[in-house]
């Protein structure tokens, strides 16, 4: 068994509650967690990481220990400890035994068995990937890098909650940060704090929103914007403002595609000639775990899956740079044990995943789109010319990450959507 795992349970035996609360963050950052969820239940307070996107669950206590554990992390966040009606969100600062600052967002949430906890980890110390290690290739890297390089215009990237759409900006932002620009950014919450930017949180609670943040930024002479997320009319508005006056505009949207983008932006009654006057770019992603080097195998895929498979590869633009020899030997993996040694793979502890890595469409504006945009065409109509002219759609970049043995098609038609046709 795991030493930090020994620690956590022996502190839920000796009831030492500020241990059993460090020892439970401390095993969350060695298991690559991103939150940690406090759960109590009829008989029981289970205890679950969220690893690599999935729930697993770590370990239990008893239901008699659990309202001093919700103490002690209220009073780490600062949140009122006698308040037990209503959700409650703070956040706190801790330090590791290694010297890395972490940064625990705490949202507490009353339940019939009492209260829940769940606390988001985030690593201050931790180093931004580069374009390519966030799993960005072929023509989405190239349409991404002439995005950046022009000196306006709107790049959105969209995609659900938890997909790395900020990690995708801050990526950016990592080619952008020359000292000769200001790069201001409107957040909530600043999740990355970066040399050289400006970083601002907004407060709706005093009415400090994305589109009033993003007002003073164009007040403070900067040359790129980031925000946050487009929410609403008034920030897409002042988005636009921007972008037309001169400046790079950063954001993320909540769409499923990039081409999806648009028409939520058109929905938000923004004119047809103001999109194809700033858009630069959009991108759409989503995240998928990667097997696991150790223990993948080759796996037999069905006909209906194969079927599918080969339709996306059929619309692959030629100028995507692909093994034409992984093309044609169609082969796959999926997590599994080694065949010489059945017990669990120590490196991925028996779950057959180990990490994630990113899939991208990005759909950068030209001429043609542009008069589609115009013309009013439909979703599908814009969607088909964007891949004649390059784009790669989240199936058929999942579909490559699959060939070269990076993850399973499992996880790839889990996130991303078969072609219609």
């Amino acid at each position: 068994m795991d030493a930090k795992l020994q620690e956590l349970q022996d502190a839920i035996v000796g009831g030492n509650i500020p241990q059993l609360v460090m020892n439970a963050v401390s095993y969350a950052i060695d298991s690559r967690a991103s939150d940690i969820h406090i759960e109590p239940l009829k008989n029981t307070v289970q205890m679950r990481y969220r690893i690599d996107g999935a729930l697993r669950r770590v370990v239990e206590y008893p239901p008699n220990i659990h309202p001093a554990v919700v103490s002690r992390i209220k009073i780490m966040a600062n949140l009122k400890i006698d308040e037990q009606r209503i959700p409650q969100d703070g956040r706190a600062q801790v330090s590791t035994a290694d010297g890395r600052e972490l940064d625990l967002r705490v949202s507490s949430l009353p339940t019939v068995n009492g209260e829940k906890i769940v606390m988001r980890i985030q690593d201050q110390s931790r180093n931004i990937p580069s374009f390519a290690e966030l799993g960005i290739s072929g023509n989405a890297l190239r349409f991404l890098n002439e995005a950046l390089a022009l000196p306006n215009g709107i790049i959105l990237t969209s995609g659900p909650t938890g997909s790395g759409k900020t990690t995708t900006l801050y990526s950016g932002m990592t080619l952008l940060n020359k000292p000769e620009v200001n790069i201001m950014t409107i957040e909530d919450p600043v999740e990355i704090q970066m040399d050289g930017l400006n970083q601002s949180q907004v407060h709706p609670d005093i009415d400090y929103t994305f589109a009033m943040g993003l007002r003073t930024a164009l007040r403070q002479d900067p040359d790129i914007i980031m925000v946050g997320e487009i929410r609403d009319k008034e920030t897409v508005d002042v988005a636009i403002e921007a972008s037309l006056t001169g400046h790079l505009v950063l954001s993320t949207i909540h769409t499923n595609s990039a081409v999806e983008t648009l028409t939520r932006i058109l929905n938000m009654g923004v004119p047809n000639f103001l999109i194809t006057a700033t858009m630069n770019a959009v991108i759409a992603q989503r995240l998928v775990r990667k097997l696991c080097p150790d223990c993948r195998q080759i796996v037999q895929i069905d006909e209906k899956t194969m079927q599918m498979v080969r339709t996306a590869l059929q619309k692959l633009h030629p100028e995507e740079a692909v093994d034409q020899a992984l093309i044609e030997n169609l082969q796959f993996y999926g997590p599994g044990k080694k065949a010489e040694d059945q017990s669990t793979c120590q490196s991925c502890k028996g779950v057959g995943y180990y990490g994630r890595i990113g899939l991208f469409e990005v759909m950068k504006m030209n001429d043609h789109i542009r008069q589609m945009i115009i013309k009013d065409a439909s979703i599908l109509e814009i969607e088909n010319a964007a891949m004649k002219s390059g784009m790669v759609s989240l199936e058929q970049a999942g579909i490559l990450k699959a060939l070269q043995g990076i993850t399973s098609l499992e996880e790839v038609y889990a996130v991303a959507r078969p072609d219609a046709a």
